[in-house]
């Protein structure tokens, strides 16, 4: 019989900002996580995190709705799929509709029709992917609109005003991105910033009964900068921790070292979320170190390309040779599109007609969704790591796994098959 550890953690341990402990033991928890069953042989563990608007069971993929909306999907088909929470975008969100209408509406939930979980990313990113529009001081960001050519300055205050009207369960604090194969004095001047600016974050949270904010580590690819970063940020009070700075073009051994570097000083009683990560063995390699929660646009954005996820990779179904298959993408998926659809069919409207994306989207978010149940039901059931040798060798059919993948499940005892 499987052995299950199950375990309930506080996210209300330490006082921190200047609040008396009178403050805090009369303050109402937005979020409580407990871990159900950790892994004997890796970093991983299953858990869920109780949140205002729903639970959300852990490791989770959280697909991206930017601008409040998941291409291709209607928020009830969202909820048909068993996803518990999306991601949206401060920055554009905060652009259109503006955080005035979105008060006025009640917050995005309602906005939206979405009755389950939302986490909103700060704005921070934006520094990397729209840098020609942007200039950085201790101030905030200065940005030119894409939409338009007007101004904007994004303070941590004005971003988390901007979230406290979106209304997300789950907030992030506004960070000083560089791009991860950045070097030198930039980086060290953007994660000691990022420190400053979670403290003015946390001090203009005026829904933190509601809402959670997440700080950010950063640090690049440097482990003492990013270390330091960790240690720092774990003396706020807080109920969870993002792991960012990542997924931008460094290799994947510098990656995985940092991912394994934080999860070893970020606390267990909290969860560690890993900002913008979503291919397949990546989600299984970053749960063995220890992370809880993914986000990335890659299951939506390849959808559009005329993608599908597979176990052994993507079926890029523009292909000729898709054109008489009477298959589904995947027979053993249960999504409406393998049910209903060939692989012929998709071909002959992959990238051409509207309809190809939102059933490709479907598929894809299943595919996901599958992955993250089946990695936690492995946790609880202690096959992890025998999980893991299965995928990879699926994955990688002639044994000729990535030295990267190699290493990282070295460091937490898997060696594949």
């Amino acid at each position: 019989m499987s052995r299950f550890l199950y375990k309930s953690y506080s996210t209300t341990v330490n006082v921190g900002l200047g609040r008396s402990p009178v403050e805090m033991a009369n303050r109402k928890t937005p979020l409580v996580f407990e871990v159900l069953a950790e892994c004997e042989t890796t970093k991983a563990r299953t858990g869920r995190m109780t949140l205002v608007h729903h639970h959300v069971d852990t490791p989770v993929f959280m697909p991206v709705g930017t601008q409040g909306t998941l291409k291709g999907l209607l928020p009830q088909q969202l909820e048909q799929l068993d996803c518990q929470i999306i991601l949206g975008n401060t920055y554009h969100l905060g652009n259109r509709p503006g955080a005035d209408i979105l008060r006025k509406a009640g917050g995005l939930h309602k906005f939206m029709n979405w009755k389950r979980a939302l986490l909103t990313d700060s704005g921070g990113f934006q520094m990397v992917s729209l840098l020609e529009l942007a200039e950085i001081t201790e101030e905030g960001v200065k940005f030119k609109s894409p939409y338009n050519e007007s101004e904007c300055m994004l303070t941590p205050e004005h971003s988390i005003q901007i979230q406290n009207a979106i209304g997300a369960d789950i907030i992030m604090q506004l960070d000083d991105v560089v791009k991860s194969t950045l070097t030198g004095q930039r980086v060290e001047e953007a994660m000691h910033r990022t420190i400053r600016w979670v403290d003015r974050c946390l001090s203009a949270h005026e829904r933190p009964d509601e809402q959670s904010i997440f700080p950010i580590v950063q640090g690049g690819l440097d482990p003492e900068l990013r270390s330091e970063c960790a240690r720092q940020l774990i003396k706020r009070d807080v109920n969870g921790y993002a792991v960012g700075g990542l997924s931008g073009g460094e290799s994947k051994d510098d990656f995985w070292r940092m991912v394994h570097l934080s999860t070893n000083i970020l606390p267990k009683n909290k969860p560690r979320y890993l900002m913008g990560v979503g291919f397949a063995v990546d989600l299984i390699v970053c749960s063995a170190l220890g992370i809880d929660m993914y986000d990335c646009v890659f299951p939506t954005r390849t959808a559009r390309f005329g993608c599908a996820l597979v176990k052994t990779g993507q079926l890029s179904l523009r292909q000729a040779r898709y054109k008489k298959d009477s298959r589904p993408i995947d027979e053993s998926c249960e999504c409406s599109t393998c049910k209903t659809y060939t692989r012929a069919y998709l071909h002959q409207i992959a990238t051409v007609e509207t309809v190809s994306c939102h059933l490709l989207t479907v598929h894809n978010i299943a595919f996901q969704m599958r992955l993250m149940r089946d990695i936690r039901h492995s946790i609880k059931e202690q096959r992890f790591p025998k999980f893991i040798q299965d995928y990879m060798s699926t994955v990688y059919p002639n044994k000729d796994y990535p030295t990267w993948i190699i290493n990282a499940l070295g460091t937490v005892n898997v060696t594949l098959l």
